[in-house]
């Protein structure tokens, strides 16, 4: 298990009724255990936004991941993303049936029962990543302009 680094997070997941916070703490050690194997992430912080928890990459690499339990919704906890981000959307697509999703923002996970570790895994690595695969998307069309021109003719 990783330790906190930060204490308003420990104390937050320390108020989570017992069954989220064994989800809420599967699902941490799951961001951490991507961050790690996913390149380009590097180390992330881990703090408090809006109160919840939140990981992001210290190289600025991606966009946050938040996560919640609220008692309006006891029987799921949620993993934010940017709403400015078309994550939620592509999550959408790729993955109709291993989640509910909240609008543009949260993939809704149940308190009980097992989570898809790796649809999960992969909408963790597209977030930690976004802003790099955004600049790799913008640069990719100029590299490959700068080959052509570079090119012999014939």
């Amino acid at each position: 298990m990783t330790p906190f680094a930060h204490a308003g997070v420990e104390a937050r997941f320390a108020n989570y009724p017992h069954p989220a916070r064994r989800q809420l703490m599967a699902l941490r050690e799951l961001i951490f255990r991507t961050a790690a194997d996913t390149e380009g992430v590097g180390e992330i912080e881990e703090t408090l936004k809006w109160g919840e928890p939140a990981y992001v990459s210290r190289s600025k690499a991606g966009s946050t991941v938040r996560l919640d339990w609220k008692p309006n919704d006891p029987g799921h906890c949620a993993m934010y993303f940017n709403c400015q981000t078309t994550l939620v959307d592509t999550f959408r697509t790729l993955f109709p049936q291993e989640f509910r999703f909240e609008g543009n923002r949260a993939l809704l996970l149940p308190v009980q029962g097992r989570m898809p570790q790796d649809a999960l895994a992969l909408c963790i690595a597209a977030s930690l990543t976004y802003h790099l695969q955004k600049r790799r998307a913008r640069a990719a069309p100029q590299a490959a302009a700068k080959k052509k021109a570079s090119a012999p003719k014939r």
